[in-house]
């Protein structure tokens, strides 16, 4: 029986350690050869000077293990050196089948400190990068579909995060970045669909280097019980969005972890108020709203922790 992924090609971004190595030898594993993008940058700030080691360490696992892979370790938020790596995975492989975008990094400072800087670098890293791959390789896709006069193969799968949908108080870059990137991935998904291409993106919660402080008080088991932490909890998932069994998949956002999967679904409707008159006053608002919003904690919008486990023993991350 052949694999799942087995005649396809995928480039995973960020994959020289953490979640992308996880994902890059889970595609491999599957079949897929892999071109394993990362900067190598020792700092998670994306300080320190940039490695090819992280990145071609993945490639050799890969290759030790009787897969293919090529490494890459150009910067993703950097447009022409995206462009590269998508062309690398073209002009090695034949053609590009699969996108996973994971690189990013980590400049946490409270709002009313964080410096312009701050802001920039994760939103470039993060959003930007996601952005600039995407672009390039829904090109070589609509290229390809109208060469076949029909649908290709095409998958992305973009890393978002809790932060963006339970709130990170200390990390206002990188919680709207992971906002962004979810609307890039629903715009692109409806974009690229007539093409034969999906685009998902998944929320993990992992133990890597990046959520180190995060997951501080959430020790491993020292039972001989698994990790429910390890990101090969989260590689899976990515196999099969990358899969050709996910193809009905798309648009979607999934938070994963530890052996759980969940759904979610677009933010519906919570509450609707009409005005009694053609336009609202000050007064009917206060009226309306003042006493629907009473009965929570000051600052709590919405009650995120339960939806997310928060209050179960489990940590946002990813």
């Amino acid at each position: 029986m052949p694999l799942p992924l087995e005649g396809l090609s995928a480039v995973v971004t960020g994959a020289g350690r953490g979640l992308g190595r996880a994902e890059a030898l889970e595609l491999a594993r599957l079949g897929a050869a892999v071109v394993v993008n990362d900067l190598g940058r020792s700092g998670r700030d994306g300080s320190g000077e940039a490695s090819a080691g992280p990145a071609q360490e993945v490639v050799e696992e890969i290759r030790a293990a009787g897969g293919r892979a090529v490494a890459h370790t150009g910067d993703v938020a950097d447009f022409g050196q995206a462009r590269e790596l998508v062309e690398l995975a073209v002009a090695t492989f034949g053609k590009l089948d699969v996108l996973v975008n994971n690189a990013g990094i980590l400049r946490d400072r409270m709002v009313f400190s964080m410096s312009e800087d701050e802001w920039d670098s994760v939103v470039r890293v993060h959003l930007g990068g996601h952005f600039n791959t995407t672009r390039f390789a829904a090109a070589h896709w609509r290229e390809r579909s109208k060469a076949a006069g029909g649908p290709v193969f095409g998958r992305i799968v973009n890393t978002s995060s809790e932060a963006f949908l339970g709130g990170s108080a200390g990390q206002p870059n990188y919680a709207a970045a992971k906002g962004g990137i979810v609307g890039l991935t629903t715009s692109t998904a409806l974009a690229l669909a007539k093409y034969g291409v999906t685009a998902n993106a998944i929320c993990p919660r992992a133990r890597t280097r990046m959520t180190e402080d995060v997951f501080a008080g959430f020790g491993a088991p020292d039972d001989g019980r698994p990790d429910p932490l390890a990101p090969e909890h989260v590689a899976p998932l990515v196999g099969y969005l990358a899969s050709p069994a996910a193809g009905r998949v798309n648009g979607q956002l999934l938070v994963v972890h530890g052996g759980i999967v969940a759904v979610m679904e677009r933010p519906r409707v919570a509450a609707v108020f009409d005005t009694a008159k053609d336009v609202f006053s000050y007064e009917e608002l206060d009226a309306l709203l003042t006493p629907h919003y009473a009965g929570r904690p000051d600052g709590e919008t919405f009650a995120a922790a339960e939806v997310f486990g928060l209050r179960h023993g489990r940590a946002a991350a990813g």
